[in-house]
């Protein structure tokens, strides 16, 4: 029996499309392998480099630190163990925050790896590292912006959940006033997240309009309502300029920021639920607009 194998021009041209981006795909992975296996080879040659490992020249802590960086980005915990076991780093949670605030040429995914870990070090030096931020005097969608840009979110949802409450946390800290309590802060920045996806990524066809995102974050402010140009001045700003993150290779944010578990975001705003029938109504509107963005295979971010 002959088997006729089917040819290219027998696709159709969604397929032709489909095998088009599944090439495109491999090509970006083989490129990805091959960084990665130079970034293994450029740490092995350095090491090798080091004739003397107890030399306590500038040259030779420079090395170390970028050996220390390099495997910091391949692996944020050992890459920090190294540099604790080569007295680059104090053990300690501010100069560790120090590192991966200002060092140069970490891998942004890997800072958001370490800051997101549970550890009791972890845990100090997120709170550390949120603490180097300066959010005074700037409305929340701008220091969301400048927040999100400095690690890239991981991919789990109580990962995340801990960094947007220390971001919370810091954000009204410096801003006393704005915000009634820290979990209006924190419900009010991921609705704004989840505004950017619904107002710039294109499978979105009914865009919110900012009436709909006023009447969406209704009673969260400790029951309350907050100001309408508050709100109005948050829909512009992401509708002009969507959030910009940082082009590391990362992870699909998307099922983590709309998928969180129940310890998370939604239980918080499941505690006003019970206050009123209205803010019940209200917030099953945006649990159904939750998931309608939990289906969209992507967050639409401009790198």
């Amino acid at each position: 029996m002959v088997v006729k194998m089917s040819s290219v021009v027998d696709l159709t041209p969604e397929e032709k499309e489909l095998l088009a981006d599944i090439q495109r795909r491999k090509k970006q992975l083989l490129q990805e392998i091959q960084r990665l296996k130079d970034e293994i080879a450029d740490v092995t040659a350095e090491m090798e480099q080091m004739d003397n490992p107890d030399d306590n020249s500038a040259d030779s802590k420079s090395k170390q630190m970028n050996i220390g960086r390099k495997k910091f980005n391949m692996d944020p915990k050992k890459g920090i163990q190294y540099l604790l076991e080569n007295g680059l780093l104090k053990d300690d949670p501010e100069d560790i925050a120090q590192f991966l605030h200002h060092w140069e040429g970490l891998n942004k995914t890997a800072i958001g790896e370490y800051l997101g870990e549970k550890t009791e070090l972890n845990l100090k030096v997120l709170q550390a590292f949120v603490g180097l931020q300066e959010f005074e005097g700037m409305i929340l969608v701008q220091a969301l912006r400048q927040f999100l840009w400095s690690f890239r979110l991981p991919g789990e949802a109580q990962k995340i959940d801990r960094m947007m409450e220390a971001f919370a946390q810091r954000y009204c800290q410096q801003n006393p006033g704005v915000f009634n309590t820290t979990d209006t802060c924190y419900v009010l920045s991921f609705a704004i997240i989840m505004l950017n996806t619904s107002l710039h990524n294109p499978s979105v066809k009914d865009k919110p309009s900012v009436e709909r995102f006023i009447a969406m974050n209704r009673g969260i402010n400790d029951g309350g309502d907050l100001p309408e140009q508050l709100l109005t001045d948050l829909y512009e700003s992401i509708k002009k300029m969507p959030f910009k993150i940082p082009d590391d290779d990362g992870n699909d944010l998307t099922h983590t920021f709309f998928n969180p578990d129940k310890e998370g975001w939604l239980l918080k705003q499941g505690g006003f639920v019970s206050s009123s029938s209205e803010v019940c109504l209200i917030h099953v509107a945006l649990l159904n607009f939750v998931l309608q963005c939990a289906r969209l295979c992507s967050l639409t971010f401009v790198a």
